[in-house]
């Protein structure tokens, strides 16, 4: 029904219980089950959130249905797995460059991150979101050629006495 789709309906819910759902594996992308007074059992996903910033209770919350046979699109974590080779044995550092990509998937097989396995990486070599496994729950929609992670050298830091000796020879 689209007109119930456009509308909202105030409730209320125990902070507690939503704050615990806030700070789980899946965070706000945790399905919902609300038991709604009058009507049937709705899966609902948490859109946004307000956080008291001296107190951190939870102020206020809104929800959206949501259709379990429709694709969507969530914001994932990327976590890292393993220690790349390029830090181990040539000196490098592992940066990351994005820690979270978009995804769609249906609402039942929403990943609570995506993992990254950098262990065969090397010096100046990176992990980009078309290099990562594919899974038949969801497909990532972040640009293909986004960097996620690589290794890097560490920056050097020169020495200010070096350039001012190479100041002071100079013609």
């Amino acid at each position: 029904d689209a007109t119930l789709a456009r509308t909202a309906t105030p409730i209320a819910v125990h902070p507690k219980a939503l704050s615990k759902i806030l700070h789980s594996e899946l965070g706000a992308n945790t399905l919902i089950s609300m038991k709604l007074a009058g009507g049937a059992d709705a899966k609902v996903l948490i859109k946004e959130y307000q956080i008291d910033p001296v107190t951190h209770q939870i102020l206020h919350a809104d929800f959206y249905r949501v259709a379990m046979d429709k694709l969507l699109r969530v914001t994932i974590p990327v976590v890292v797995k393993g220690e790349p080779k390029g830090v181990k044995q040539q000196g490098g550092i592992l940066e990351f460059i994005r820690r979270e990509i978009e995804v769609e998937c249906l609402p039942g097989d929403i990943p609570e991150h995506v993992e990254v396995d950098v262990s065969e990486l090397m010096l100046h070599e990176g992990v980009r979101v078309r290099d990562l496994a594919v899974d038949p729950k969801w497909k990532a929609v972040s640009e293909a050629e986004l960097m996620l992670v690589h290794v890097i050298m560490p920056k050097a830091e020169e020495a200010p006495a070096a350039t001012d000796a190479a100041a002071a020879a100079a013609p």
